[in-house]
């Protein structure tokens, strides 16, 4: 089942939030990859495995843009710095990036960014090491409408897309954050789905989902909110990503993170 999580609100009222997968089940068919299927598990799953370092000593993100769509330099070293602050890998971090031709099927269904990513992903976990598909779209999400879109969706154990087109279109309205905060607070959020919060194959230490919002904390100005405000047309945390509160780290730490 798809939710809409992370919603932003701006002042000409448009919704933009994330979406992910967590209740889907494993997505075992009989494709040419289907002996990758340790990375075709559900969203939370590999949330240890992606926190410590009890079984996978070191991770690579592979990031797949379509051309043109490609993140920027400044979101990406701030999500790994992210990824450096968070997670225990001895072994170190890679991130791998390159570049792809359109699928020309935007906008997208969850179920056709995992057919591109059937046809894309190259990286899978091996020995020690583990690895994330991140794919930068050129579309935005089907479900959208004229008051909410879909910046990302976490959709699998090892899997995310961020719809980059929906993130770009969004930096350019007046007073809008730049388009780098807009792509780290995502790449932070939906990875933060991947290790497993709130309470999406972490679980809690203290009782902070949102009732209201499930896989969302109720802590004001967290990373894993549902809602931050635009204040005057900017999104509150201007250009500053928001950061994960005391109690979504110490779910992370419970659960073998940093």
């Amino acid at each position: 089942m798809t939710k809409f999580l992370s919603y932003l609100f701006i002042t000409s009222f448009l919704l933009v939030s994330c979406s992910n997968d967590d209740d889907a089940a494993p997505d075992n068919n009989n494709t040419p990859n289907s002996f990758n299927v340790a990375n075709r598990q559900p969203l939370g799953s590999s949330a240890n495995d992606l926190l410590s370092d009890n079984q996978f000593k070191s991770i690579t993100i592979e990031i797949v843009s379509v051309q043109g769509f490609e993140p920027t330099s400044t979101a990406v070293d701030a999500f790994r710095q992210f990824l450096e602050n968070r997670i225990f890998k001895p072994d170190g971090i890679t991130i791998n990036q390159r570049s792809v031709a359109s699928s020309n099927r935007a906008p997208f269904t969850v179920d056709e960014i995992r057919e591109i990513e059937d046809g894309n992903r190259g990286l899978f976990n091996a020995g020690d090491e583990i690895t994330v598909y991140v794919y930068f779209a050129d579309g935005n999400n089907e479900g959208d409408t004229n008051t909410q879109v879909t910046l990302g969706t976490a959709y699998r154990n090892t899997s995310m897309v961020i719809y980059e087109s929906t993130l770009r279109r969004l930096s350019t309205r007046p007073g809008a954050p730049s388009l780098p905060t807009i792509e780290t607070a995502t790449l932070n959020h939906e990875f933060a789905h991947l290790m497993g919060l709130v309470n999406i194959g972490t679980p809690l230490q203290s009782d902070h989902e949102d009732p209201e919002a499930g896989g969302h904390c109720n802590v004001e100005s967290c990373l894993m909110e549902a809602a931050i405000e635009f204040a005057s047309g900017m999104m509150g945390m201007g250009e500053i990503v928001p950061e994960l509160d005391a109690q979504c780290i110490a779910d992370l730490r419970a659960n073998g993170g940093r």
